[in-house]
């Protein structure tokens, strides 16, 4: 097992900082710390249907992505959050495609990252039709990834599966004031234990469950009761709800906060999820009402369900300039709901984010 070091040679590409008004000079390192599994994805889009035994099936297009918990750090980073991930790369071709295009192009940390000798990347086919997939996935749990982190970053904030076992940097990170998000995902045991589900939140800051899940644990009937009812167990519940948005509870206002969802041309829901999460902790770092803070993260993930490929479709803060000036001529009512954006993009123009293509890459100079 050795270090991931960054190439020293190669700078990290430029981002807007939206937390640069917050930032001083004894602060965190990092905005978000981020550990778990990395994936080398394979998106198949346009396909008529699944692929049924004894045939083929041709798909209109293809890319390539680090996924897992990559989706989350690529997503933070191309917001402008200074990112850190702890993860295991294997030594194959698959490994070194996805550090690199974590380390070196999307500028995330891998300080805490480490090559597994002798472990192979675990891979995910995703099949995107009918505006849902269907994934195929190999891989095996290398034994190195529990003990990754041992004495973790200073960082404003992290995240957390609470399906996994809950690490103890997780707590020492809440203890220094570290902002906790957390997630939890499909209960496979169909118990849906509220009680549970209460101490695993214990010490974090926001939970952002979808609303099947929400309304699951908290035995409710509509998304803003759950999360009126989450209140209780976190300080901002945030319950998704595909195309109808999401709803969160605003405890310092007493109310709740819906946002309704926006009109895309959706390819491929890879990594929406994560994307949301990322928008959600710009605007709570940088201290906006809950309302704006929602509708950053609304509005990235349905920015990164119009491109296939995961993490490499989420949106940097160019996308999101293009978008706010273009929907004013179009709609806007919906403009006037986003107008906090002008006191937030940036003045100059903001490089373009790299998209998923179908291969690794291609030789130099062909």
């Amino acid at each position: 097992m050795s270090n991931v070091a960054r190439d020293p040679h190669r700078a990290a590409p430029p981002r807007h900082d939206p937390l640069a008004e917050i930032r001083s000079d004894d602060g965190p390192d990092l905005d978000v710390f981020l550990t778990g599994t990395v994936f080398f994805d394979i998106i198949f889009i346009g396909l008529d249907g699944a692929p049924r035994r004894g045939t083929e099936v041709w798909a209109q297009g293809m890319g390539s992505s680090p996924g897992g918990v990559a989706n989350l750090a690529v997503a933070a980073a191309r917001l402008g959050l200074h990112t850190g991930l702890a993860a295991a790369f294997g030594e194959d071709l698959y490994g070194d495609y996805c550090r690199q295009t974590l380390g070196i192009q999307e500028g995330v940390d891998l300080t805490h990252s480490r090559y597994v000798t002798g472990w192979h990347s675990p891979v995910t086919v995703s099949m995107v039709y009918e505006r849902d997939r269907a994934m195929v996935t190999h891989g095996h749990q290398p034994e190195a990834l529990s003990r990754l982190v041992t004495e973790p970053p200073r960082a404003r904030s992290c995240s957390v599966d609470l399906a996994a076992d809950r690490q103890d940097w997780v707590d020492s990170i809440a203890r220094s004031g570290g902002l906790v998000f957390a997630d939890l995902g499909w209960d496979p045991d169909d118990r849906w234990d509220i009680e549970r589900l209460r101490e695993s939140l214990a010490g974090c800051h926001a939970f952002s469950p979808n609303a099947v899940e929400a309304m699951s644990y908290t035995r409710t009937d509509t998304p803003e009761a759950a999360a009126e009812a989450l209140a209780e167990l976190v300080p901002l519940p945030v319950v998704t709800n595909g195309r109808d948005g999401a709803v969160a509870f605003d405890r310092d206002a007493g109310r709740l906060v819906h946002v309704p969802g926006l009109p895309v041309e959706a390819i491929d829901p890879t990594g929406a999820g994560d994307v949301f999460v990322a928008g959600l902790m710009v605007g709570t770092l940088a201290n906006w009402p809950v309302e704006h803070s929602l509708r950053l993260a609304n509005l990235g993930a349905a920015l990164s369900v119009r491109h296939f490929g995961g993490a490499l479709a989420s949106p940097g803060w160019g996308d999101i300039a293009l978008w706010y000036r273009d929907i004013g001529s179009k709609d806007p009512a919906l403009a006037a709901d986003y107008e906090f954006l002008e006191a937030v993009l940036p003045d100059d123009a903001v490089p373009e984010v790299s998209r998923a293509i179908a291969t690794l890459g291609f030789r130099a100079g062909r």
